[in-house]
């Protein structure tokens, strides 16, 4: 069993999925259905609930425009990744997969535990102001602190994904509930590449509620799906991405390779 402190998948889930306001423009009793479009999208988040006041009061959104770092060296990061069966969900903002207990990434000798991963189409963050094809998200979380840790991997057009292959085969055409795919695994050491450097910054959920403190790892490396692959998960959802938000006071790092 996890810790109580520990936010499961599917309450990470609920908490990103709805939420309360008040007949001020931020609704109060009635579950608030925020998505994409021009009624419910990014730019209205903060006015669907109270809840939401984030998405346009902070001062430490995420995504960010991954230029003019500062290199740096990088902290000791570390992934210990097992497989997991495929647990997977279209909750009709993403596709999703559930990832079961064991697997974790360290920062420092703090351990975070690997709860899900999901898609984004086109890239959230962008390079120089350029977007990527899509943008896959590894969300982790202390069990102490509740702390959340997102490994994000930018995605371009290139070869076909193997590793995501059990994915891909198993994408629900329709939002619905989370299905365990009888047979089928996942090892999301598999889907990130061997040269692991960073982009990192402190940032928030992309997401209602967009709830800040949350440490960002983006892979200066993207990962490759072929376009069969993108023009998939396009078929099924796609524009599901939210524009970059202004950087602030914050400082964005780069790793600087160790040297040989």
């Amino acid at each position: 069993m996890r810790s109580c402190v520990l936010i499961t998948a599917a309450t990470l889930l609920a908490l990103l999925s709805s939420g309360c306001g008040k007949n001020d423009g931020r609704m109060k009793k009635e579950k608030v259905e925020w998505g994409y479009g021009a009624e419910n999208g990014p730019a209205v988040w903060g006015r669907l609930s109270e809840d939401y006041r984030l998405c346009d009061e902070g001062r430490r959104q995420s995504p960010i425009d991954l230029a003019d770092a500062s290199p740096k060296r990088s902290p000791s990061v570390t992934f210990n990744y097992i497989s997991s069966p495929l647990t997977i969900v279209n909750n009709g903002h993403t596709v999703q997969v559930n990832y079961s207990e064991g697997s974790s990434m360290e920062i420092e000798g703090a351990r975070y535990e690997l709860l899900q991963f999901h898609f984004h189409s086109p890239s959230e963050h962008t390079l120089s102001g350029e977007s990527l094809e899509m943008e896959m998200h590894l969300v982790h979380q202390n069990a102490d602190s509740g702390e959340l840790a997102v490994v994000g991997a930018l995605v371009r057009r290139g070869s076909e994904n193997a590793a995501l292959a059990p994915v891909w085969e198993n994408i629900p055409a329709e939002a619905g509930e989370p299905r365990r795919v009888d047979g089928a695994s996942i090892n999301a050491e598999d889907l990130l590449p061997s040269e692991r450097l960073f982009y990192r910054y402190d940032g928030s959920l992309t997401t209602p509620p967009c709830s800040e403190g949350v440490k960002w790892f983006v892979l200066t490396t993207p990962i490759e799906m072929s376009a069969a692959q993108i023009e998939t998960f396009r078929s099924v959802i796609n524009g599901n991405n939210r524009p970059v938000q202004p950087l602030n006071e914050r400082e964005l790092c780069v790793d600087v390779p160790a040297e040989k």
